[in-house]
């Protein structure tokens, strides 16, 4: 009362108006996908324990985890093919098929009815840009290997940023078409490991952007290969810069995979710390951003890896009971807008149309070539 009437005659100061609080949004305006090709619960152990003392990883700093059951159409063990269209797509089908369904239909990849709703679209690998995972966000043909036909609907306008290997088929193919000059006279800013470093360039994102990393395949971790961390940031900044109303981003630690089938732990370990980094700067940029859902899962597991006692001490050995894929559920990071619809577990394609409920992504018709 005393308070009050103290107030009323001017003798104290006016309370000071409450800050507006910025409000949280319900939906991301960008998507960051991550994929950790090959990559258990195993893997990520034995990242986490490298010499015995265990080290923080930045997948351990996202607040909402799920399980994914990774089956395809006809098999209980999956490829890269069928998964990535299942997650991409939303639909199962059979092993080796890009982005139709088991009847051999097309299905739209969340890639496809991003860049319809004009947001700015990117695949970032260090495998051939043509290979299963990324092949299934933007191509429909029957059988993986199917690389030249592949390569063709990169130079659809479906796409803004290309990085990864796989130059061979863009430019020496059977048909005689020249897609990189194709791509580069519609307008796109082409570039590679033949003439520029990645560091050394700079997407200008008024033009689409395509950068090769190898002729076929890239070279291992172990030769010295290092850039999907410095391809995701200059990835990410590119396409916030490209369009206003946001951007799908896929970004695959695609050797994981290749290290586990050679059943080879050290090539595997270092291949999972180079792909935490890449967790780490989308982690990094979302925080910024305050818009942005970062998605971390696999396609599938692959070697079978476990975990042993070691006789050097207290630490463990890496053993692998396959050279090929396992049926083993995968584990998904959500960080961000919408992280919350990804607790729990439920199938790969769920991923999908969670993603899309996410960006509220309306129907369209796949590209046809």
């Amino acid at each position: 009362m005393k308070y009050l009437l103290l107030l009323l005659l001017g003798l104290l100061p006016a309370p000071k108006a409450a800050s507006p609080v910025t409000p949280v949004p319900t939906h991301p305006k960008n998507i960051i996908l991550l994929i950790g090709d090959g990559m258990g619960l195993t893997q990520i152990s034995a990242a986490v324990y490298p010499g015995g003392e265990p080290r923080k990883l930045n997948l351990q700093a996202f607040p909402v985890t799920g399980l994914v059951k990774t089956h395809s159409y006809n098999k209980l063990i999956t490829d890269s093919a069928a998964a990535a269209t299942a997650f991409g797509c939303g639909c199962k089908t059979k092993n080796g098929v890009i982005g139709l369904n088991h009847k051999m239909q097309p299905c739209t990849s969340v890639l496809e009815l991003a860049k319809a709703q004009g947001l700015a679209t990117g695949l970032v690998v260090n495998s051939h840009i043509t290979d299963a995972t990324p092949a299934a966000f933007l191509a429909h043909v029957p059988e993986r290997g199917m690389m030249e036909d592949i390569a063709a609907y990169f130079a659809t306008n479906s796409l803004d940023c290309l990085i990864g290997g796989g130059q061979k088929y863009f430019e020496q193919r059977a048909d005689g078409q020249n897609l990189y000059q194709k791509m580069e006279d519609s307008g796109w800013q082409m570039s590679g490991y033949k003439t520029t470093s990645l560091q050394n360039t700079t997407p200008n994102p008024a033009h689409p952007f395509a950068w090769f990393s190898a002729w076929e395949k890239p070279g291992t971790i172990l030769d010295g290969r290092e850039y999907l961390l410095e391809a995701t940031t200059k990835a990410t900044s590119f396409l916030q810069k490209r369009s206003e109303k946001g951007f799908f981003l896929m970004v695959e630690g695609s050797q994981i995979d290749w290290a586990c089938h050679q059943k080879n732990a050290e090539w595997a370990l270092r291949e999972i710390q180079e792909f935490d980094q890449v967790v780490g700067a989308a982690l990094e940029f979302a925080r910024r951003d305050g818009n942005t859902l970062v998605i971390v899962t696999a396609d599938h597991e692959t070697g079978g890896m476990s975990l042993v006692q070691s006789n050097k001490g207290d630490k463990v050995d890496v053993e692998f009971n396959t050279g090929s894929h396992t049926a083993t559920l995968v584990p998904l990071y959500a960080f961000g807008p919408g992280a919350e619809a990804f607790n729990g577990v439920y199938d790969n394609t769920k991923i999908y149309q969670k993603m899309r409920e996410a960006l509220q992504l309306q129907d369209v018709q796949p590209v046809k070539n």
